[in-house]
């Protein structure tokens, strides 16, 4: 499999990450991001969103990053990290909806204040942040009450559902996102999800640079 993106934006190191423990064979083609070079007529081809990533398997072509997870984990047949039985996949399906729905819009735009318009030479909008911090406590108070009683989010043991929603925060120090009241979500990301080879190995430095 073919993936194009570029490793330091959010939904490339969600793939890239998701890929390493699925256990899914692929080779990478990059798009640089900030050169903008999904914006091409020879990227928007692929993906008409103009939107990183995109997955090429023969001649089937594949978008939204959490659609790609999936399809890789089905066929490699890993049932451990996208579970075939019905309520099991459903509850994993629920957070890759809501990640995409919900949880990176209000990541995204601590990334864009924090991050990137600072590094851009831009000024922070501290009125965004202000606006989006009672929404983003609720978002994160609803994953500190599911890790309150499991070690990942959908059981004992990491599923591409834990993948893609560690995904947004991947920078969170750096972002300065409101995590100080939600001891189990950070339990999760510094413990469950930072410390695993899969994570370490798609590593993204601040400034959004590479190891």
């Amino acid at each position: 499999m073919e993936l194009l993106l570029d490793p330091i934006t959010v939904n490339s190191r969600k793939v890239l990450a998701g890929f390493k423990l699925i256990g899914a064979e692929y080779n990478v083609n990059k798009v640089d991001y900030f050169q903008g070079k999904q914006k091409s007529p020879e990227f928007v081809a692929v993906n008409p969103n103009a939107a990183l990533p995109a997955l090429k398997d023969g001649d089937f072509i594949l978008w939204e990053s959490n659609a790609i997870l999936q399809y890789a984990a089905e066929k490699v047949g890993n049932g451990a990290v996208y579970p075939t039985e019905v309520k099991a996949r459903a509850d994993v399906n629920r957070w890759l909806l809501w990640e995409s729905s919900s949880w990176f819009p209000s990541c995204y735009k601590y990334l864009v204040e924090n991050c990137v318009k600072p590094l851009l030479g831009d000024q922070t909008d501290n009125n965004v942040l202000e606006s989006e911090n009672q929404n983003f406590n609720k978002l994160a108070g609803i994953l500190d009450d599911r890790l309150s009683g499991s070690k990942y989010l959908c059981g004992d043991d990491p599923t591409i559902a834990d993948v893609v929603v560690a995904a947004p925060m991947h920078l969170h120090s750096w972002a300065k996102l409101p995590l100080s009241s939600h001891n189990n979500l950070v339990r999760w990301m510094t413990q469950e999800i930072e410390t695993k080879s899969w994570w370490t190995a798609t590593t993204v430095l601040e400034g959004f640079q590479l190891p």
